[in-house]
């Protein structure tokens, strides 16, 4: 006979977080908050000054403010949340907050893979193809660029979302992260899931895979357009318009690779401290790199340098 507690519905879902490290939480309070400030701020200011600056009324400063939009959209949807968890005991969240929590992840992630692309893209067709990149690159052209990388994003995150809400919960509800990811919930599934993994290796092809090569092939034949130019200060400067958007994907990809591409252990206690480890992970690839973005523009791209300099002269002066 079945117990009642295998055959009732889950209505709720328990996140761990931090739990099992109660005298870290407040310590990663302080940072967390702090970090998530520097991100509003950061990606506040990128956004006012390609809005307000003519002079960065371009395509590359376009997708710059969808990227820096989308990262406040993506952490302020999850840090409240991972900072609420540092301050309450019971840490439990109902399955729909769930199903939003999946969605929001899912559609910022695929839609940033998009948006990088698309500014490999301009940067390949600007030091390539410079005669031909105010046509290529028209506003005609740009625009339905970014809207296709949040519509793609969001198409792809409902039918995940979908798939997994699907699925019977009848048993273990403890999902051992800060927030409810999907791939951790769909294992706590009391059903076949085959579809579900199926599924999402098509969808990571497409929006990892698929970008990647994009992103590797546009900077190759940028590195060997710039390695042609005769001189020296006209291959540094070609190479600092796209360096910023370099480091940027590969602090991205780069973190993605290594949290999902790294062996388990087989060792509960190391497989203990890899939990706690994969954890810190996951909070540099959702706090850590949205804050970094801003600051690396700030510094590597001399045309955003001046444009803040510039709004905050104006703001000390006004």
């Amino acid at each position: 006979m079945v117990s009642a507690n295998q055959t009732a519905s889950v209505t709720e879902f328990i996140l761990l977080g931090l739990s099992a490290h109660p005298k870290l939480e407040k310590t990663f309070f302080v940072l967390i908050l702090l970090m998530y400030l520097v991100i509003l701020l950061g990606n506040g200011v990128l956004i006012l000054v390609t809005v307000s600056n003519s002079h960065l009324h371009m395509p590359m400063y376009f997708f710059l403010g969808n990227l820096s939009f989308l990262d406040i959209c993506y952490t302020t949807y999850s840090v409240p949340l991972i900072l609420d968890s540092f301050l309450t005991p019971r840490k439990t969240i109902s399955f729909s907050a769930c199903a939003v929590q999946m969605f929001l992840s899912f559609a910022m992630g695929a839609t940033e893979c998009v948006l990088l692309s698309m500014m490999a893209f301009d940067r390949y067709v600007a030091i390539c193809n410079p005669l031909r990149y105010p046509v290529v690159m028209s506003k005609a052209a740009y625009m339905p660029m970014a809207v296709g990388s949040w519509v793609a994003g969001s198409t792809a995150s409902m039918v995940q979302t979908s798939l997994a809400m699907r699925l019977p919960f009848c048993g273990d509800n403890i999902i051992n992260h800060f927030t409810c990811e999907i791939l951790a919930v769909q294992k706590l599934a009391c059903a076949d899931i085959s579809v579900n993994v199926i599924s999402m290796g098509v969808t990571n092809v497409i929006f990892l895979g698929v970008p990647v090569l994009f992103i590797s092939f546009s900077y190759v034949f940028i590195i060997a357009t710039i390695l042609r130019i005769p001189s020296a200060e006209g291959r540094k400067k070609a190479f600092s318009t796209c360096s910023a958007h370099l480091t940027v994907v590969v602090i991205f990809y780069g973190t993605i690779l290594f949290m999902y591409g790294k062996p388990k252990s087989k060792d509960p206690l190391g497989a203990d401290k890899q939990d706690f480890a994969d954890k810190l992970i996951s909070l540099f690839y959702g706090v850590v790199t949205p804050m970094l973005n801003p600051i690396i523009y700030s510094l590597r791209n001399k045309d955003v340098k001046a444009a803040v300099r510039d709004l905050a002269f104006q703001k000390c002066f006004a």
